[in-house]
């Protein structure tokens, strides 16, 4: 099922961290795409039909072909332009690390009414997770160098989300180095204009175009 006349489409809401990496994936790689904000209580049909999950990012091709797993999305966008060389500084096993473990213990520690979990307890196990990028952190300004890479930006928004959990507990955690490289994150052009508010996306909406960045 194509859609938008040819053009790539990205399913997206704002405060979702699987939507940000997703978006600075695309944006960095300046592939042009039309971005359709989603409200959650009303997902649009549209979005639905071609991914009946129902979760963000949904990525569709000019082909009709279905992205859905925000990660697969970031390593498309890189995989056609990576003017950054993202993908070089990759680190497989430790995304895959943060978005199963630490987005367990994530999840159980800022929602625990909702998982009926003991907070403190999924607190320490991904603070002890964070330990590890603080090693990493040691000799370099990111996970993988001097630059930033894919690995940064696909772990950085779970770690603000945990973060702002409990500013003020983290702020006084031995992370020091971590809470620089969170702080230069969110503080980039890359992540502010990944941040843009946009409207909620309804058919029939005249479509907005984003490219490097910028909102066309």
């Amino acid at each position: 099922m194509a859609e938008s006349g040819g053009e790539v489409t990205l399913y997206s809401f704002r405060r979702c961290p699987y939507a940000m990496r997703a978006r600075m994936a695309l944006l960095v790689s300046g592939v042009p795409f039309l971005i359709r904000e989603v409200a959650l209580r009303a997902k649009p049909a549209a979005m639905i039909a071609v991914s009946p999950k129902g979760t963000v990012p949904v990525l569709v091709q000019p082909d009709g072909a279905v992205i859905d797993e925000s990660i697969d999305i970031m390593r498309w966008a890189l995989g056609r332009s990576d003017p950054e060389d993202w993908l070089a500084r990759d680190d497989v096993a430790m995304i895959a690390a943060f978005d199963d473990r630490f987005k367990h213990h994530l999840d159980r520690y800022k929602y625990a009414d909702r998982h009926g979990s003991d907070p403190a307890m999924h607190r320490a196990a991904g603070l002890a997770m964070l330990a590890g990028l603080e090693d990493r952190l040691a000799d370099a300004a990111n996970l993988c160098g001097a630059r930033r890479g894919l690995a940064d930006l696909a772990i950085m928004p779970f770690v603000r989300q945990f973060a702002g959990a409990d500013a003020a507990w983290f702020a006084a955690q031995p992370v020091p180095k971590l809470r620089a490289w969170l702080a230069a994150h969110v503080a980039s052009d890359l992540f502010i204009q990944a941040m843009t508010r946009l409207p909620p996306w309804t058919s029939g909406d005249v479509p907005i175009r984003w490219q490097g960045g910028a909102v066309r």
